[in-house]
């Protein structure tokens, strides 16, 4: 890119803002360094119709801050109305919803606040569907919520835990690594090409988040969620213990979250729970069957119900004769996992499987 054509594109200087008016400043957030919040929250205004014609304006000055459409991260102010989005003030304590307790920073602020808009119009989809809500809370736990705790210095674990290794390649870390060292000079110019870098890297992943979630996590949890509803039906278990797919889809971090959501629907209507999933039945990639044991967590190694010892480091016709179901073809020494040839012969496995 040309000198000429980054000056056409950078954005007002602190410098040139001294006679601009109140639509030149448009965004502002603060000069100098950086961090991945602000970075992020100018990138997330952008796709907005309303924000994306306005200049961006990096200043501390109290009188460009007055005049800016809308401010983040800078000024000392949190105030939705004039679209005032600081969070470095005394008193500020606003969280995301009252089952969160990280305090947000200025891209939480947007996320909070704009977030559903902006996945309405990434997605196309009308502000009211209800996935515009699912995914709004899901991006939120799985990237915004870790940039609001580490530009807020919220520790993610006890300061008794005692981290095993460094990890400088999150976000927040490669943000940072874009502006100057210490033994670096750099104009205001060179800042705010350097800002732009950081916001369109923190957009691109964010967005890249968005779409994965949207085409991918979205319709798996949608599979898991059908396969849940009709669990008696499909495994022939009347207790519901068993959760067949016939089509593969990722399923263990919708499991325990839609197990939690119902748990607590039932609780609030006054109903017992379901009975906990201990096996899913699903087709590998070969068009053989696999029954695997249901992890007490999404992260844990210990299943709910292994399949039974005797069974474990089985196979072939080994298997066969132990549970008397030709075509079994192995179960793992740990019993997590086992195969069979066939959807009736996996059943007929994890049905002898719940009798131990």
């Amino acid at each position: 890119m040309s000198a000429s054509t980054l000056d056409a594109k950078r954005p007002k200087l602190d410098n040139e803002g001294a006679a601009a008016s109140s639509s030149s400043a448009g965004i502002v957030t603060h000069s100098g360094t950086f961090h991945a919040d602000e970075a992020l929250a100018v990138n997330l205004l952008r796709t907005l119709p309303q924000f994306k014609p306005l200049s961006l304006t990096r200043t501390r000055d109290p009188e460009l801050i007055s005049q800016g459409a809308i401010v983040v991260d800078v000024g000392a102010e949190y105030d939705q109305s004039r679209n005032r989005f600081d969070h470095h003030q005394r008193g500020f304590e606003e969280v995301f919803d009252q089952k969160h307790k990280t305090k947000l920073s200025s891209a939480g602020l947007v996320w909070k606040h704009y977030g559903q808009a902006i996945l309405s119009q990434h997605l196309s989809l009308p502000l009211e569907d209800a996935r515009v809500t699912l995914l709004w809370n899901k991006l939120y736990d799985d990237f915004i919520e870790a940039i609001d705790g580490i530009d807020n210095g919220i520790p993610q674990y006890p300061s008794s835990a005692t981290s095993a290794y460094k990890n400088k390649t999150d976000l927040s870390s490669r943000v940072g690594y874009l502006n100057p060292s210490w033994n670096q000079t750099a104009t205001s110019q060179e800042m705010d090409v350097r800002f732009e870098r950081a916001s369109s890297m923190a957009g691109g992943e964010f967005f890249d988040r968005v779409d994965y979630t949207f085409s991918a996590w979205l319709p798996a949890r949608e599979i898991v969620e059908r396969a849940m509803s009709r669990r008696a039906e499909l495994s022939g278990d009347a207790q519901g213990r068993v959760l067949v797919f016939d089509e593969f889809a990722s399923w263990k971090d919708h499991l325990f979250t839609l197990e939690a959501e119902q748990a607590a629907d039932a609780s609030g209507k006054g109903h017992t729970p379901a009975e906990r999933i201990l096996y899913v039945v699903y087709p590998d990639e070969a068009g053989k069957w696999r029954i695997q044991a249901v992890p007490e967590t999404a992260d844990s190694f210990v299943s709910r119900k292994a399949l039974p010892e005797a069974w474990r480091g089985v196979r072939d016709a080994q298997l066969d004769e132990l549970t008397g179901i030709p075509g079994g073809i192995f179960v793992h020494a740990s019993g997590f996992i086992g195969g069979h040839q066939t959807r009736e012969g996996a059943l007929k496995m994890t049905q002898k499987a719940l009798e131990f």
